[in-house]
């Protein structure tokens, strides 16, 4: 069943758009979707701008919109919304004097990072979460998505050449 989906929206949308959408995705985000790229065949600059711009697309958004999103979770009803958006208020209290010292390069480096539970996502909601300006939350987050996905397009497309030599 699987693969017939996964089939379908290949065929649907095509290898590019399968790459910008899973570049768009939490956790995921361009650490997925480079190596996907690199599996499709498709040229790595060809992968890696669509990457970007896939992980890119939704930081505006959540800069924008994520604070009042948890706020409103935070006095909702609903004990799971409580529960999720108070355990983020209080881890990210937990880490102000950390985040706010580094602030910038912090936000930077800790998006650069190519592992999961650091990205994109997660660095534009922290951002969010103190307020960072807008303007300069947006440059902090691109430049550490594309440092991401110079080491995720080598890392990918030099294994995937490092394997074709070798068989």
């Amino acid at each position: 069943m699987k693969e017939a989906v996964a089939n379908f929206f290949l065929e649907t949308v095509g290898e590019e758009l399968c790459v910008l959408f899973c570049s768009m995705l939490p956790i995921i985000e361009l650490r997925g979707a480079i190596p996907m790229g690199a599996a499709f065949g498709l040229p790595w600059w060809q992968t890696y701008i669509i990457a970007i711009i896939g992980n890119m697309l939704p930081v505006p958004i959540i800069l924008l919109f994520v604070k009042s999103v948890l706020t409103w979770m935070a006095g909702c009803r609903v004990k799971f919304f409580n529960k999720v958006a108070n355990k983020m208020f209080e881890k990210a209290e937990k880490n102000r004097e950390k985040i706010e010292k580094y602030a910038f390069w912090g936000l930077t480096l800790f998006v650069a990072i190519p592992l999961p539970a650091t990205g994109a996502w997660t660095g534009t909601l922290v951002a969010a979460l103190f307020d960072m300006k807008f303007w300069k939350s947006l440059l902090s987050a691109l430049i550490g998505v594309l440092i991401a996905g110079v080491v995720m397009t080598l890392i990918s497309y030099g294994v995937v050449a490092a394997w074709g030599a070798l068989f």
